[in-house]
């Protein structure tokens, strides 16, 4: 079976979903994706909570963050880095 042609499980699905909202599928995977999130209502409510939290972190700035918060993830960043 081609790699095209192959469904797309739930597991799979959450693994790319930054590569679907960067729009950096290519089309057959795109379509795979999207089937999948037609059919599987978690999948469908996980990608559509993905957007929000993108467009929503998307809309903050430095000021935002109380700086303490700031301080302590940036920390962690850099541990795990």
């Amino acid at each position: 079976m081609k790699e095209s042609k192959r469904t797309m499980d739930c597991q799979e699905l959450v693994e790319l979903v930054t590569v679907y909202l960067e729009d950096a599928f290519a089309a057959q995977n795109k379509a795979r994706f999207e089937t999948h999130v037609g059919e599987c209502g978690g999948c469908a409510n996980y990608v559509d909570q993905m957007k929000q939290t993108v467009h929503t972190l998307g809309e903050l700035s430095l000021e935002d963050l109380d700086p303490a918060l700031r301080d302590r993830i940036l920390t962690d960043f850099r541990r795990r880095c």
